[in-house]
């Protein structure tokens, strides 16, 4: 507090964030109002050269022109742009303007099933990247899985295609996909992907226990735009599959971190094994 009992221009400064921090609709401002007289440094002691003083005001957020709005709500992630839209319907309608939308990060596949995100012609690059212990169960073999690894699959076993199904139907222009640690994304699913988004050029998969050298083969076959190609510990992937893909796509940068280094799934052996019939059928 300066000595002439006005706050000072670092005072105000605090003063104002600690109200915008509590009150979600409201933005408090300096800004000078009709009729009201600024006060310059020599009628205020104690404030330094060149400073101003302005009467505190407020304005509500939805004073804010559609181009303003969009700017503030890009900065809030997406639980944050769900609960202020909640707040008055012209918000809610600035969070359904697909042009809020270009981008989407999902940082576990429970995110997938919350509705505080849009899919639209606007989503240029997603990204679904799961870091978890449950992981490493999603990857083991099917056959390999005990009863209770598979009741922990099974919570979330189609959360990922069904997501990418919806991708596919309402993001055509699509440009950039990562998927990391999605060990039930399927080779069909993918497949598809690729045929509904033709300007899809970057594809990055790690981790992914279901993909298998038939996405190499749909890649070759409908990526017509795709530049880049990630499919990083992906145990399915052989080197056959790749040096294919090279030879149909030698533009494409394609890079296989460890994948055709790693085991591939293996049914299990012997007559009475779980799987053998179907291991049989696939050997003839």
């Amino acid at each position: 507090m300066s000595g002439s009992g006005l706050p000072s221009s670092s005072e105000r400064q605090h003063q104002l964030s600690a109200k915008n921090k509590h009150h979600s609709s409201t933005i408090y401002v300096h800004q000078p109002g009709a009729g009201e007289e600024q006060l310059e440094v020599g009628q205020v002691p104690g404030l330094q050269p060149h400073s101003v003083v302005w009467p505190l005001r407020t304005m509500h957020i939805t004073q804010l022109n559609r181009e303003c709005l969009l700017h503030l709500f890009s900065f809030l992630d997406k639980d944050s742009r769900k609960n202020l839209a909640r707040t008055c319907p012209q918000l809610q309608d600035v969070f359904e303007d697909p042009a809020l939308w270009p981008l989407l990060h999902f940082r576990s596949l429970t995110e997938l099933k919350k509705d505080n995100f849009l899919l639209s012609p606007a989503l240029r690059s997603l990204s679904i990247c799961w870091h978890s212990s449950r992981v490493q169960v999603c990857s083991i073999e099917d056959w390999l899985k005990s009863a209770l690894q598979r009741n922990i699959c099974s919570r979330h076993e189609s959360l990922v295609n069904d997501f990418l199904l919806q991708v596919c139907d309402r993001c055509p222009n699509l440009a950039s996909v990562t998927l990391s640690g999605c060990g039930h994304v399927t080779d069909d699913c993918l497949a598809r992907l690729l045929r509904c988004c033709p300007r899809l050029r970057a594809l990055h998969l790690e981790n992914c226990a279901r993909v298998t050298n038939r996405t190499l083969t749909a890649v070759a076959a409908h990526g017509r735009a795709l530049q880049t190609l990630h499919v990083d510990f992906c145990r399915n992937v052989s080197a056959a599959g790749l040096r294919r893909l090279r030879a149909a796509c030698p533009r494409l940068t394609l890079r296989a971190e460890h994948s055709a280094a790693m085991i591939p799934d293996q049914l299990p052996r012997g007559p009475h094994a779980p799987g053998a019939a179907l291991r049989k059928l696939l050997l003839r």
